[in-house]
């Protein structure tokens, strides 16, 4: 059973308290809430954008709820994906001391990393809303360096060094992927012309 309230862990870990990322580490029945987190910021970024996009003059909602529901989708996938990277150069790259560690415990800090972007909520907001998701963003990345550190019980050096590897991979591997979609996409809508 997880111990502690989701928000009060979740302000923890946007105020970038090591001990909240050393807690949840060890805590098993924390990997439903770092769940939760994920899908709380994701919900409040497409809140936020959605909210942008009708102020814009949008009469559709079909818009806002795909992009809702695309983005919780992908932002659970992004960060298995991101877990599962920094665990790997962690645990076999960077080589952590750390010899116990797990890709659940992976998991549990990296999705409270995301706490920060709750405020991407806040994204609508004439003039300031545009900054507010690069805001996060930098913040979350901050986080995960912690995060990362903390589950991998390595210096700050090599958490820096293995987040900044496996959002290369990853955004490479994104690269790919969109290219790959992109490709097939346009030999379906477009076939060559004889």
């Amino acid at each position: 059973m997880a111990s502690g309230p989701i928000f009060q862990r979740m302000l923890r870990a946007a105020k970038l308290e090591s001990q909240l990322y050393e807690e949840v580490e060890s805590d098993s029945g924390a990997t439903g809430q770092a769940l939760l987190v994920v899908v709380l910021v994701s919900i409040c970024t497409g809140i936020g954008h959605g909210i942008a996009v009708l102020m814009q003059g949008t009469e559709s909602l079909l818009p806002f709820i795909l992009s809702l529901v695309t983005g919780i989708i992908g932002s659970l996938i992004a960060w298995f994906i991101f877990a599962l990277l920094t665990f790997w150069l962690g645990t076999s790259i960077f080589k952590g001391p750390n010899t116990k560690s797990s890709l659940n415990e992976m998991l549990r800090t990296l999705g409270f990393a995301y706490s920060p972007g709750v405020l991407n909520i806040l994204s609508f907001i004439p003039f300031i809303g545009s900054a507010v998701p690069f805001f996060t963003f930098i913040w979350t990345i901050i986080a995960a360096v912690i995060a990362v550190r903390q589950a991998c019980d390595f210096t700050t050096g090599r958490a820096i060094g293995t987040v900044v590897v496996a959002a290369i991979v990853y955004f490479i591997f994104l690269i790919v992927i969109a290219m790959i979609i992109g490709g097939a996409m346009a030999a379906v809508l477009y076939p060559t012309m004889k």
